[in-house]
């Protein structure tokens, strides 16, 4: 129950500090962990879930800005990628590119991945392996260079 404390100090902090910005992520996270945790009806979600859980409020900001900045419109865009900068202070710490890469590489060669056929076997290894430390558009891009 770490990370819902966690969310509830961050939102007096943001209450206390005026920082709607802040709160409106914090309230984001918050009302998504109590949904994930109805819908479970088991109670309190691992820390896996909630790593997952944070990692889809970001990705759902990323698009968001992007689908804004796309049809020109940064007034929109600016917010949410303010939001993801709140959300991701709850995420472990991501990976850099080059260590994905490490790993990839490493997956590969125990898996005597060739090809592109093989991409699938590599991207479920590499997956596992990183869960929550990076995102799986990351990881695929690294893979598909790998193998191609």
């Amino acid at each position: 129950m770490g990370l819902q404390q966690d969310v509830m100090e961050q939102m007096k902090a943001a209450m206390k500090a005026k920082d709607s910005v802040a709160l409106e992520s914090l309230r984001a996270i918050k009302s998504a962990l109590l949904l994930a945790n109805t819908e479970s009806g088991a109670g309190a979600l691992s820390e896996d879930d909630e790593v997952k859980l944070i990692q889809k409020l970001v990705k759902q900001r990323k698009d968001s800005a992007a689908i804004f900045n796309k049809q020109g419109r940064a007034d929109l865009a600016e917010p949410e990628l303010a939001q993801v900068a709140v959300i991701e202070q709850f995420l472990p710490e991501q990976l850099t590119t080059e260590e994905v890469e490490k790993v990839v590489v490493k997956t590969i060669a125990a898996t005597g991945a060739s090809g592109m056929k093989d991409m699938g076997k590599v991207m479920g290894m590499v997956s596992k392996e990183l869960a929550g430390k990076t995102d799986g558009k990351t990881i695929s891009t690294i893979v598909k260079n790998k193998l191609s």
